[in-house]
Formats: C-alpha cells, sequence, structure tokens
C-alpha cells in the first residue's frame, strides 16, 4: 500500500487512540489489574477496526512483536510506558500517541512503579501476531500466536 494511502489511514487509527485514551469515563470501570499478565479487553470490533484497553502491573511487557499485517496505534491513558522498537527505546506519557505500519516490531513495557493504562486500535482487526526475541541484534521468530486464543 502507498504511504500516501496508509499514513492517514495510521492518522486516523491514532486520533480514535487518543479520543479514547483522554476520556476515561468511557473505559475506567472496565480495567482490571492482574498480577498473572497484562489484562486488556476488546472494547470495540467492527469490518474497518477494532479498539483494544490493556493495563500493565510495574514490569509487565509485551515482549518483542508485530501486528500480523495489521496498522495501529497506541496511546498511554494512565501512567507511563517504555516502547522498544529496534532503532530506539522511548518513554510514553499519558497522553502520548504512537502509531506504527503493517510492518513494525516492538516491544512495551511498564518499567514505572504505578500502574499504566493503553488503548490501542489496529485496522485492520488483528488475525495473528508473531512474537520475536532479540538475540544480538537480531530478532529471531519464537511463535505466530492466532487471534482465536486471546
Amino acid at each position: 500500500m502507498p504511504a500516501s494511502t496508509s499514513a492517514p489511514a495510521r492518522t486516523r487509527l491514532a486520533d480514535i487512540a487518543r479520543r479514547l485514551a483522554t476520556a476515561p469515563d468511557e473505559w475506567i470501570h472496565r480495567v482490571r489489574l492482574s498480577t498473572e499478565e497484562r489484562w486488556y479487553e476488546r472494547l470495540h470490533q467492527d469490518d474497518d477496526h477494532e479498539i483494544w484497553l490493556l493495563s500493565w502491573l510495574p514490569g509487565q511487557s509485551t515482549g518483542f512483536h508485530d501486528h500480523g499485517g495489521s496498522r495501529g496505534a497506541f496511546a498511554v491513558a494512565l501512567g507511563s510506558l517504555r516502547e522498544h522498537d529496534l532503532a530506539v527505546e522511548r518513554d510514553l506519557a499519558p497522553g502520548d500517541v504512537r502509531e506504527f505500519g503493517p510492518d513494525y516490531v516492538h516491544a512495551v513495557t511498564n518499567v514505572s512503579v504505578a500502574p499504566a493504562v493503553s488503548v490501542h486500535v489496529y485496522s485492520p482487526r488483528l488475525t495473528v501476531m508473531n512474537r520475536y526475541d532479540l538475540v544480538d541484534g537480531d530478532l529471531i521468530k519464537l511463535v505466530e500466536e492466532s487471534a482465536d486464543d486471546w
């Protein structure tokens, strides 16, 4: 897909994530904290996109992963997160939004001492995610996860 087509789509997804992240009355009552693993819930899905709400306790992380060819965006709603995309690590605060194309690989971690909440938007809906390990600067594919398992 040409950049001129995908960039507006990513921006639209970022706008959705940003709007929801700054509207906690729409989702705060749904948030759960889990010491076992990151908690997540799909808030919306249609033929165009889906929206997920995630909570993160200190130390919880996604590990390196892609989004199975979906474009996306996520916004920090509460707390702070650190994103690592191989090129750089960046700390994200409430209101910060990251958007990405279909080939993007990153890891997101709560490195703070407080819980965090984020809103994620994907288009098309996630069907698979590939998990990776970072070995000597190279990504090694570990497993492909199906959305049917979530």
